[in-house]
């Protein structure tokens, strides 16, 4: 079973996609709050993918990509990263700091975000 972590501050998105990974789709689902905890919880439980906020308290998703990829044992883990920033600037920061995809979150539907970590899941094996 594929572990996802889900690092999201908004409390309704957060409890939304942890419900529909892990009931509906039968994901294994941990999530934090911030940036802090995020990276802490990623060492701890080794996810097969990230599903990453940008604008977090503490540290924000760009600065824990950056750490991920700088951290040899997180470094392969596959990040989509799910933001409101929807700028051109933003996008390819994140690509650029290894983010597999960006997805803006008023662009799509929690069953169109799911699909897309089912995508990135079936690459990875």
């Amino acid at each position: 079973m594929s572990k996802i972590l889900i690092v999201e501050d908004d409390k309704f998105l957060r409890e939304l996609m942890v419900r529909k990974l892990s009931t509906e789709q039968g994901f294994e689902v941990s999530s934090t709050v911030d940036g802090e905890s995020g990276l802490k919880t990623m060492k701890e439980i080794k996810p097969d993918l990230v599903l990453l906020d940008l604008i977090l308290p503490g540290i924000g998703g760009f600065e824990v990509l950056a750490r991920m990829k700088d951290d040899i044992s997180l470094a392969s883990v596959p990040v989509i990263i799910l933001s409101n920033l929807g700028q051109q600037d933003d996008v390819e920061k994140g690509l650029k700091l290894g983010a597999v995809d960006y997805m803006v979150k008023a662009h799509f539907t929690p069953n169109e975000i799911i699909e897309k970590v089912r995508q990135v899941l079936a690459k990875k094996k």
